[in-house]
């Protein structure tokens, strides 16, 4: 494969001949194909290309390897139980009930020799995600472009599904190294979610058609398994994707509940923006109102000279400020192994 290309690929699903470049969701509404990157901010990056294919999930590419002694955090160990403590503060104090506490770390790198389907070639072979994709885009190829867009995920959570007038979302909540180490708190947290993604679809989808036909689902994912539910429904007439964004955005999962609350607090407690981590990454066919959309999670991001991932824990009251840590940790330690690899 040709590394110059621009292309983006979801699965087997992939993306050829960059036409134009977009940050306005009101474009959504021209027929086409389009690569969404939505930032947990709620900047978008819309990405026009003009041939859908089926492809094979093979990449080539060379990858250095990131030392895993190079990552470098937004927010110390210290640093981050206390953001913990002092959410659980504003959960007794009836503000929030849930709230996710995120950190990005970065690790610099040299401008060759890391070449993004690299590491989605190293994604695929040793952490296969079913909501995985890769995103590469040199900043030469259009005008709005301001540098090379360069993402590889490995994302195990589907934002939005969309086929036709349906509409679904399969939030994770609920994190273990095994099923042994999902807890009650797990699964009372997932249940607050499944409320809070009900709430927002019920914005844009017809009366009574909000259900929940999967609740509590284990996953197994590598090294990892997690807590899915699934909630869906039948959308109103003449609804926009930016109608379906502002009344689902950003994901439930990765923020918390209420989200207003959550979202005001994160951005008290966190130190860097999230950037793509925690956003949407995915594909909207708008020519058949269909569309894959996963949460930017387990996902890397090439910005200049440096690598970047995040990681993060939800927050309840029954949290535990090590334990929340060492979630973050554990939701990044194999990736980073993979990053460490050269090839």
């Amino acid at each position: 494969m040709n590394n110059t290309t621009d292309f983006a690929q979801f699965g087997e699903t992939r993306f050829t001949g960059l036409l134009d470049v977009a940050i306005d969701l009101t474009r959504l509404n021209e027929p086409g194909y389009w690569v969404v990157i939505g930032s947990f901010e709620g900047d978008w990056l819309l990405l026009k290309f003009k041939d859908k294919s089926n492809a094979a999930k093979d990449f080539t590419g060379t990858w250095q390897g990131v030392d895993i002694d190079a990552w470098k955090s937004s927010m110390s160990k210290v640093q981050y139980q206390e953001a913990v403590l002092a959410l659980k503060e504003h959960i007794a104090l009836g503000d929030v009930y849930q709230a996710n506490i995120c950190r990005v770390l970065k690790a610099e790198i040299k401008e060759t020799g890391y070449d993004i389907t690299g590491l989605v070639s190293l994604l695929n072979t040793n952490n296969p995600a079913p909501y995985g994709g890769v995103v590469s885009v040199n900043k030469t190829s259009h005008q709005r472009l301001t540098k090379d867009i360069a993402i590889a995920s490995a994302s195990p959570e589907l934002f939005l599904k969309r086929n036709g007038e349906h509409i679904s979302s399969s939030p994770i909540k609920g994190t273990g190294r095994t099923s042994a180490d999902l807890t009650e708190k797990d699964r009372a947290e997932n249940v607050m979610i499944v409320d809070l993604v009900r709430n927002d679809l019920s914005q844009i989808c017809q009366t009574g058609s909000v259900k929940v036909p999967i609740l509590l689902e284990e996953q197994l994912h590598p090294g990892l398994v997690h807590l899915v539910s699934t909630v869906q429904g039948v959308l109103n007439k003449q609804v926009s994707w930016k109608d379906i964004f502002q009344a689902t955005f950003p994901p439930g999962s990765v923020s918390g509940a209420p989200k207003i609350s959550a979202l005001k607090l994160i951005k008290e407690l966190e130190t860097v923006n999230r950037g793509p981590y925690c956003g949407a990454i995915g594909w909207i066919n708008t020519n058949d109102d269909t569309a894959e959309i996963a949460v930017g999670i387990r996902t890397f991001w090439k910005d200049n000279k440096h690598l970047l991932f995040g990681t993060g824990a939800g927050i309840t009251w029954g949290s535990e400020a090590e334990a929340e840590w060492d979630e973050t940790e554990l939701k990044c330690a194999k990736l980073f192994e993979i990053a460490a690899n050269h090839l």
